[in-house]
């Protein structure tokens, strides 16, 4: 392979682009991208190398550098696999023959395990919030939103209202890299969004909040925080002693989903993870498919039948 001749522009800003428009990823993933590579930038220029004039060996020993500082295996694996990134798009772009960073090992990490909640767990947190207040039904209908639905908390705070489909059963979301997906949701959250809507149009909304769905009292969307402080206070209410966040009830939502039969590559799509981009290919699963596996396994619906003898 002919290699090109190294680019005029920053290559650290040509990989950011690459990043954003070409693999889709956030804002702050990118610029945690870039800033492990900073890292790697400032040891190799103490030892007088450019970037294109990194080797097998520098990187060996800014490994070394990395646990002897202290650093956790998953941060030296997050940075490596930040680093490995870089250098392949250097080389899928021409500017260098060969990558320094392919016999490049990773530290062995053991695997987290996130904290989960039973479905009895759910329903107390639920049941601990006075809904005689519209904050509390904002904040039940929220809770309900983020279990029934598996969302982040960004896509909890910037879903809209007009993306909510009562009669389809679905909420269209705005996830990760501005990628759209949709997302069967069930009744017993879209009843929760209905006892929740009155107190949402008798707040004026806030410029360019006109259409979001949760909002605090002066009509802006909320922010992670403030729905972190919101979980953790109706955990506390209900006696549940593990750590939570909003996360939480994400994990929740896929591993009740498992439990009950789901098939995983449509968790998987619904939970819009970015490695199922790949799968879709040998899925063929369509969205009425997804619709059927989330409405027949999920806890809610299926607690919905049993009480309306469905």
């Amino acid at each position: 392979m002919q290699v090109k001749e190294w680019p005029t522009d920053d290559p650290v800003k040509m990989y950011e682009i690459y990043l954003r428009l070409e693999r889709g990823l956030s804002k702050n993933t990118v610029e945690a991208y870039v800033s492990d590579l900073d890292k790697l930038f400032r040891f190799v220029a103490v030892e007088g190398r450019s970037v294109r004039e990194v080797t097998y060996a520098d990187l060996q020993q800014f490994v070394a550098q990395l646990y002897d500082a202290g650093i956790s295996a998953r941060s030296q694996a997050r940075i490596i696999s930040g680093i490995r990134s870089f250098y392949r798009y250097l080389v899928l772009e021409g500017y260098l023959q060969s990558d320094p960073t392919q016999l490049l090992e990773s530290p062995k990490i053991g695997r987290r395990l996130p904290e989960v909640l039973a479905v009895g767990e759910i329903d107390r947190i639920l049941a601990s919030i006075d809904v005689s207040t519209p904050s509390g039904r904002r904040n039940r209908a929220m809770i309900e939103v983020l279990y029934s639905c598996g969302l982040r908390v960004s896509e909890l705070t910037s879903l809209r209202y007009p993306d909510v489909h009562f009669d389809e059963g679905y909420i269209r979301v705005l996830g990760k890299g501005n990628k759209e997906r949709l997302v069967p949701i069930s009744r017993t959250a879209l009843n929760e969004i209905r006892n929740y809507l009155p107190d949402r149009l008798a707040i004026a909304s806030a410029n360019g909040f006109e259409d979001i769905l949760f909002v605090n009292p002066h009509g802006r969307s909320l922010s992670r925080v403030m729905v972190f402080k919101i979980v953790k206070e109706y955990a506390a209410l209900a006696g549940i002693t593990k750590t939570i966040s909003p996360h939480t009830f994400r994990h929740s939502f896929a591993t009740h989903l498992l439990e009950g039969g789901a098939n995983l590559r449509g968790i998987q799509m619904m939970l819009g993870h970015e490695t199922i981009t790949a799968t879709e290919i040998y899925t063929h699963l369509d969205r009425k498919a997804l619709r059927r596996e989330i409405i027949e396994h999920h806890p809610r619906n299926i607690s919905w039948r049993r009480e309306h003898g469905e």
